[in-house]
Order: structure tokens, then C-alpha cells, then sequence
């Protein structure tokens, strides 16, 4: 599937972009990046074209293909692997923005984590370097998916625990965690998660396309706020499951701004489109960092500036 030469050329190009990006600031991350081999995990994936999509993979007996095909795995690029009824249900992430969430972690020598939506195993192998294999628990609900996954993960010479199962319930077996990552789009924090967490452990997950970076105080209680950077990830499946929010059918005024987006999906079912562009306008037009998440007992919910401010919306599972 290519050769050896060639990938780590590819791979050391990739690093390069990561870092004048400013991601891998941490050498170990960066050691990671470089020794991984994210084409390993990616043995064919489909690239969007006008109708459709087209698969490469890297037995294509066309040598053009099979270059084109390495050459898009070190791209710094989100990648299609896998399709069902036309409908996107994993991914590999686009390696700047799984860069900077790792970095976000804010993992130490000896923690240990769950990661939440298992796709490739990439991930997954970037954390088992870091952290070594007994410490890193994948677990996702599509038993295809965990399966390819432990696969790609052999086959790079990493093996931590891959389980299958909904991860809306985490993974109790393996409790406690010092960190839990999610790499798939929730509507809410699953209170499972807090339970198998250690005393000050650190949630990181995709929500409303942001990224909430929440403490956890104890099983019943954590807060934290979104951070600057944009995250559109596949929806979780399973508990806790709810459709992407589009754009289809809202009035043709109201802005594209990205940061108005964000607020739309964060409070979709709870704030019309207009009274939301009101509470945007009336803010000052806020970027994710203005907001966050709390939770306390049995409820939850997002906020703008202040957990306890006018503005606040309730999380639950949708769907």
C-alpha cells in the first residue's frame, strides 16, 4: 500500500503544515504525527466529485491512483471511509483539527482515556503513542466499525482496548478516566460520562459545531466553556442520536456568519431562527468562546457569558 519512503516523506510534509499552522507545539504530539502512519488506517476512502463520490484506494492496480491515493491521505483533509445509503457514517478528521483537540487534551504521562466514535483507529494510535496502549479505550457502536479499526490499529503495531458499544454509556469496564474525547457531533453531555470520571477529569467533545471543554467537579457536576476553534463531526449514533441542523428553509436574511451558525445549532428546538439572530445581534455578534456548558444533578445547559445570565438554553438527547 505504497511505499515506505514515499509515506514517511508524506507524513513529514504533513507534520511540516501542522506546525506552521501552529498545532504539535508539544513535541510528544509531534513525535506521534510523525511515526503514525495515518495511510495505514485509510486503505481506500471516497473524495467528494460532482454526483457522487469517487473511492481510491491503495490496491488500485492503476499506479496514478495509487499515488494520488497516498499523496490524499497526508493531506490535510477530513477523509469519507465509509458510506451507508449515500449517507457519510465515519470519517478520518482532518489531522490539523485532531491535532489541536489532542492538544486541548491536556493528557500527562500516566492518564487514562476514553475516546468516544472509534472510526480508523488513527486517533486512537496518535493517543496509544502518547499514552501507551493500556491506557487508551476506543469504543464505538457499529461492530464493522471497531472491528476495522482494531485491524488498522494491529497492523500499525498499536492494541489498546476497542470496544463495541453505544457510547453514549462509555465504558464502565474500563473506569475510571482521566480524560473522555469524543470525535462525534452530541447534543448534550450523557451523564454516564461524569460517573466513570476521576475527580477533575477533562470532557472534550463536539457540540452545535464547537468544541466544549468541560472539568469535571464530580459525578453529578461540570462546566466549562466552547473553544475558538470550529468542529463539524459526524452525528453520534446510538443514545443520544439526533439529526445534523441544516440550514434548509431558514429566512434568506439571516447572515452566513459562522459564529451565528454555531448558535443556531446550539439552540435548534429552542430559539426560533430570528429571535436567534436577535440574541446575536444584541451580544455583539459573540464567537463560541462567549459560550458554555454546565451541569448540575439532573440538568444541563449552554449559556452565553454567564451559566446563571439570561441567556441559556436546556440540553437533552434529541432525535
Amino acid at each position: 500500500m505504497g511505499g515506505t519512503d514515499r509515506s514517511t516523506d508524506l507524513r513529514a510534509g504533513l507534520v511540516r503544515e501542522l506546525l506552521a499552522g501552529g498545532a504539535l507545539a508539544d513535541p510528544r504530539w509531534r513525535a506521534a504525527f510523525e511515526e503514525v502512519p495515518r495511510h495505514v488506517f485509510v486503505p481506500y476512502f471516497y473524495l467528494g466529485v460532482v454526483g457522487g463520490y469517487e473511492r481510491l484506494w491503495g490496491e488500485d492496480p492503476d499506479p496514478r491512483r495509487r499515488e494520488r491515493w497516498l499523496t490524499e491521505a497526508y493531506a490535510d483533509a477530513p477523509l469519507a471511509t465509509r458510506l451507508r445509503d449515500g449517507e457519510l457514517v465515519s470519517s478520518s478528521s482532518q489531522p490539523s483539527l485532531m491535532a489541536r483537540m489532542l492538544e486541548y487534551l491536556d493528557v500527562r504521562d500516566g492518564h487514562t482515556v476514553l475516546e468516544v466514535g472509534a472510526g480508523t483507529g488513527y486517533n486512537a494510535a496518535l493517543l496509544a503513542h502518547r499514552l501507551g496502549d493500556e491506557n487508551v479505550t476506543t469504543v464505538d457502536l457499529d461492530p464493522e466499525i471497531t472491528e476495522t479499526a482494531r485491524n488498522h490499529l494491529a497492523a500499525a503495531g498499536r492494541h489498546p482496548a476497542v470496544v463495541t458499544g453505544d457510547g453514549v454509556r462509555g465504558c464502565p469496564a474500563r473506569a475510571p478516566f482521566d480524560r473522555i474525547m469524543a470525535t462525534c457531533a452530541m447534543t448534550y453531555v450523557p451523564p454516564a460520562w461524569l460517573t466513570q470520571c476521576r475527580p477533575d477529569a477533562l470532557v472534550l467533545a463536539p457540540l452545535a459545531t464547537g468544541l466544549i471543554a468541560l472539568r469535571v467537579l464530580d459525578a453529578e457536576h461540570a462546566a466549562g466553556s466552547f473553544l475558538a476553534t470550529p468542529a463539524y463531526f459526524v452525528p453520534l449514533r446510538g443514545g443520544g442520536a439526533a439529526p445534523p441542523v441544516r440550514g434548509d428553509g431558514l429566512p434568506r436574511r439571516l447572515p452566513r456568519n459562522d459564529d451565528f451558525r454555531f448558535l443556531l445549532a446550539l439552540t435548534a428546538g429552542r430559539l426560533d431562527p430570528v429571535e436567534a439572530l436577535d440574541v446575536w445581534r444584541k451580544a455583539g455578534e459573540p464567537g463560541r468562546e462567549r459560550f458554555g456548558v454546565t451541569v448540575r444533578g439532573s440538568r444541563q445547559w449552554a449559556w452565553l457569558d454567564d451559566p446563571d445570565g439570561p441567556y441559556n438554553w436546556p440540553l437533552e438527547a434529541r432525535g
